[in-house]
């Protein structure tokens, strides 16, 4: 029998970015539990556009042609002006269609039936094991192994294991064990509104992601489903309670809107106000713990960076604790090391800047300025006349990946730090 590095895998949140991560270590053999504080899925309005960077993670997690058969790919996606809709600047992703024979346009598939298919995918076929109702509530390790201490509807626990992966979300536990209230950063002085909207933004002609520049009625209308729903997030008065914002929906809508329609000529199926944060966890491994996605940093889900990146880093962080597994590293500990130092380093020169230009954006003082005073836009717009430029651009959001496994010890010489 093959003597393994290590045994065992535990994984704190029943999110995406825990359940990939669970799917893709119990695909390779790695025995993974999974601990959720709740009894079941998360089912409120979540980011369901997954870019470009995501989707070799949903291949080798072997998911993507179900997410396509039940999902849809997004095309086309534009900025607006607010008082008639014109279009601005946009794009056309045919171009990703075919990259060495896989589609890496945005792929969209409402989260909640993402998770349910991961969640199925890790624990039906490949041996990962979950348990609802396991709050944890504190985290140790030493030289040999780390655990945490969970509340659990039969009592206080304890669980063990060689490696702990927080991906419990902006609220970490795992997090705050390891720094406290420290998540360098800052919230927006905004307030977003999400919802899941059934509208036919079709017979307007727009296209299957718009965003709409106005420093205060801005607002995305993207769709989700093949039957015409949309996630339409729009900026709202901070300070107001939920009850005062589901009371001004339906006029912001009508004033919002294509076609301005009353109550009644649309269906709101999810609403969820939140606050958009900018931030990053000092460090994503300390010992025996590590950190992914929302866990170990934050940023506006204007451009769908959020997801994208914790997706990336989940990816990531794979590589690294498979090829441990599998004898290819020497130095576990500098890998890992690697692995939060390279992750920090992608959100901070990638992530953060281009997610905040993104929110700038849509909600300028001046829209209708905005193009002018806009490189990116200006690029979409000679890319419409240029199929290698605009090819070229779009692929450069793959940048926001690293290959971890040039640096296994078996790894041939590789030129460039940047891979699939």
């Amino acid at each position: 029998m093959v003597q393994r590095p290590f045994k065992k895998v535990v994984i704190v949140g029943a999110g995406p970015s825990g359940l990939l991560l669970a799917l893709l270590l119990g695909k390779h053999g790695i025995p993974v539990h999974i601990l959720e504080a709740s009894d079941h899925l998360d089912q409120q309005p979540r980011a369901a556009h997954y870019g470009t960077p995501a989707i070799p993670e949903f291949v080798r997690a072997g998911i993507v042609d179900e997410m396509r058969a039940r999902g849809l790919i997004l095309t086309t996606m534009c900025w607006r002006n607010p008082d008639d809709h014109a279009y601005m600047a946009g794009f056309n992703s045919t171009c990703l269609s075919d990259i060495d024979g896989q589609d890496l346009r945005t792929h969209c598939f409402v989260m909640q039936d993402l998770d349910q298919l991961m969640l199925d995918e890790a624990t039906q076929k490949h041996g990962a094991t979950i348990s609802w109702e396991h709050k944890v509530v504190g985290l140790g390790q030493d030289a040999d192994k780390a655990w945490v201490d969970v509340e659990t509807p039969a009592g206080s626990t304890r669980v063990e294991a060689d490696y702990i992966v927080g991906c419990d979300g902006a609220n970490s536990q795992i997090r705050r064990s390891l720094f406290g209230d420290e998540f360098p950063g800052f919230t927006w002085d905004a307030q977003i509104i999400a919802t899941n909207t059934y509208y036919d933004f079709d017979k307007f002609g727009w296209h299957d992601a718009n965003f709409i520049v106005h420093p205060e009625n801005f607002y995305m209308a993207a769709r989700i489903t093949k039957d015409n729903l949309f996630r339409i997030t729009y900026g709202e008065t901070p300070g107001l309670t939920r009850e005062e914002y589901l009371e001004r929906q339906p006029g912001k809508f009508e004033a919002m809107l294509p076609g301005h329609p009353k109550a009644g000529e649309y269906t709101v199926v999810n609403f969820s106000p939140y606050k958009m944060h900018q931030r990053c966890a000092p460090r994503f491994r300390v010992g025996r713990a590590l950190l992914a996605a929302d866990a170990a940093h934050l940023c506006n889900p204007w451009g769908g960076l959020g997801i994208t990146g914790g997706f990336v880093d989940v990816g990531g962080l794979f590589d690294c604790l498979a090829g441990i597994w599998d004898g290819r590293v020497k130095d576990p500990d500098a890998l890992l090391d690697l692995y939060s130092e390279k992750r920090i380093e992608k959100w901070r020169g990638i992530i953060d800047p281009i997610s905040q230009e993104n929110f700038r954006r849509v909600s300028d003082s001046d829209p209708a300025t905005r193009f002018a005073r806009d490189d990116f836009m200006q690029l979409l717009h000679r890319g419409e006349q240029d199929e290698a430029l605009l090819k070229d651009t779009l692929l450069g959001f793959m940048d926001v990946r690293y290959d971890f496994t040039q640096h296994f010890d078996d790894a041939p010489p590789k030129a460039e730090a940047n891979g699939a």
